[in-house]
């Protein structure tokens, strides 16, 4: 009988190698979907830009990150300094850093395809971990990231190869970073929690384009992580309370406690209905 790979969180062994790498697919595919028209942007983008087209699949296999990546073609195109788009690549690619802490990287065994884990892990696929935190396996893991990256990067082939053949420019093209991090914004501010957050960042861009004009973007990053930092330490004090609790049924522990059950028997609760009638009994 052929080992069959770890399994995330689940008591039962996993599923044979095949079997994970298609279940893998079955579940990226539909996020996956939605990096093509966004890959074909970028491509099609860069060619707009007056870039060369080899640029478009070597920042996709050198810095594996759409929106950074379409932030490097549009500061390249407008002759930034270099150091400049090293430190806006940093701070916009820092969140990475803590989305690590809760990656299924554990699984991954093998100095090269944890190597790979690392550089594969993008929004999406932290998203869909944090979302199906259960069965995840080294297989499954694996084929996810591999559809991500190859989705990206195809679809960048095929908008260059598009943008090539378009003999104008697109108007507007190039607001095609500024609509994904608008997105991005309004996807992360749709609670009363979150306004701090962007009053902050409206803030720190508003004092950046008086302060410093010429250089408002990397200005407005680095005061809106020093925002952020202070208010973290003012909160550690006990100067300023924490953000409101999301509302309180939006969790089964929450709901059980609206309706008099305790902690400790939700999980009771949700174990005697997935206990089979001889274990009931």
């Amino acid at each position: 009988m052929p080992k069959l790979p770890r399994t995330v969180n689940l008591p039962v062994p996993a599923k044979p190698t095949r079997c994970e790498i298609l279940e893998g697919l079955r579940i990226t595919a539909p996020v996956a979907a939605g990096y093509i028209p966004l890959g074909l942007a970028y491509g099609v983008l860069v060619i707009q830009l007056g870039l060369p087209w080899w640029m478009a699949p070597a920042l996709s296999l050198a810095a594996y990150s759409g929106s950074a990546e379409l932030l490097v073609v549009t500061l390249a195109a407008q002759n930034t300094p270099l150091a400049v788009i090293a430190v806006t690549m940093l701070l916009v690619n820092f969140r990475l850093l803590f989305f690590a802490f809760s990656f299924p990287l554990h699984i991954i065994e093998g100095r090269f395809a944890r190597l790979f884990s690392m550089y594969g892990l993008v929004d999406e696929a932290y998203a869909l971990t944090a979302a199906r935190p259960n069965g995840w396996t080294k297989p499954r893991l694996l084929a996810m990231q591999v559809t991500f990256h190859l989705t990206w990067l195809l679809s960048g082939l095929v908008g260059v190869l598009a943008g090539s053949l378009i003999p104008t420019q697109i108007a507007g093209l190039d607001f095609a970073l500024t609509a994904l991090f608008i997105t991005l914004t309004l996807d992360a501010a749709r609670t009363w929690r979150e306004v701090p957050s962007t009053l902050l960042a409206g803030a720190s861009f508003a004092v950046a384009m008086v302060v410093a004009p010429g250089q408002h973007l990397i200005v407005a990053l680095l005061l809106f992580v020093a925002c952020l930092s202070a208010r973290h330490l003012l909160h550690r004090l006990g100067i300023v309370s924490a953000p409101a609790p999301l509302h309180s049924g939006d969790t089964p522990e929450a709901g059980a406690r609206e309706a008099g059950t305790s902690d400790t028997e939700v999980p009771e609760a949700q174990a005697r209905e997935s206990a089979t009638p001889e274990e009931a009994s």
